[in-house]
């Protein structure tokens, strides 16, 4: 069966979420939220514009993704979201029974090690999608944001 996207087509919806956080001066991380090949849920991170630790990009998508779903619940759902989850976006993606991540790069110092991870069981993961192209992003980011000070 052949879908009509596939991984990299959402991970660049996810990539354009990344980029609207970066013109707002956030950390330039994107998500989505794919049920049956439709995008539920965008968001990026608001920690700065919201003044909240708690507004990334990936709690964002999933209070957007319950509310458009009518439930807690997100199985049957896939996250994309452009650098690996933290602990805290670990847990309520665990919480939420979320059936499906992919992520783009990997978090070395902030993130949750995916893989290692108490998700729920059958939440299957998937990373290194536009790898390359978000990480790029977020180096820019940083590089530009030591220029300014």
């Amino acid at each position: 069966m052949i879908l009509p996207y596939d991984d990299t087509y959402f991970m660049k919806k996810a990539l354009q979420e990344a980029e609207a956080a970066f013109e707002k001066g956030e950390v330039p991380i994107g998500a989505v939220i794919v049920v049956q090949d439709r995008i539920i849920a965008r968001a990026h991170n608001l920690t700065e514009q919201l003044n909240d630790v708690t507004a990334h990009a990936e709690m964002q998508a999933i209070t957007a993704a319950a509310n458009y779903l009518g439930g807690k619940y997100l199985q049957n759902c896939t996250l994309y979201v452009t650098l690996e989850p933290c602990q805290m976006c670990a847990g309520a993606l665990n919480w939420s029974q979320i059936s499906r991540i992919v992520y783009a790069a990997v978090d070395p110092q902030g993130g949750c090690g995916v893989m290692g991870t108490k998700l729920h069981p059958k939440t299957e993961i998937l990373g290194g999608i536009l790898e390359n192209e978000a990480s790029a992003l977020l180096k820019r980011f940083f590089i530009e944001r030591r220029n300014l000070n």
